[in-house]
This record gives structure tokens, sequence and C-alpha cells, in this order.
């Protein structure tokens, strides 16, 4: 059950991310100064963690690559 719980969260913070006003409901209003983008910021967060549960480590994503080469020349 928390499985279905996790997809279904990851799938709405995606979805927000992608269209965030979702036509009339947006949680905080882009145009307010400094807080504006807070809730883009906790859905992207909540996107990362859904995908850490399911073992996608994002932060090493990027830089997969990187290692593969440092440890090509260390060789």
């Amino acid at each position: 059950m928390k499985k279905y719980f996790m997809i279904a969260l990851g799938i709405l913070a995606a979805l927000y991310i992608i269209y965030p006003s979702f036509g009339i409901f947006e949680i905080i209003p882009d145009n307010l100064p400094l807080i504006g983008n807070i809730d883009e910021a906790a859905a992207t967060t909540l996107l990362i963690a859904v995908l850490g549960y399911f073992g996608i480590d994002v932060g090493n994503f990027f830089h997969k690559k990187d290692i593969q080469q440092k440890q090509k020349y260390l060789k």
C-alpha cells in the first residue's frame, strides 16, 4: 500500500512541476516576491524523495560519467 501511495505522490509532484498552476489551482502564486516558487521547490523535493525511495539516486545521476572517467585515468 505504501508503494502505491509513493507512486501517486511522485506522479502528482511530477505533474505539478510540469504544469504548476493546473489551470485554476496553485498553492502559492508565483508573483509573490521571494516566496512565489516555494511550492515548485517543495514539489521538486518531494519528487526527488520519491525517486530515492525507489532506489534512483538523482544526486549521482549526472556525476557517473565523471566518476568513470576519473577511475579510468587512475588505472
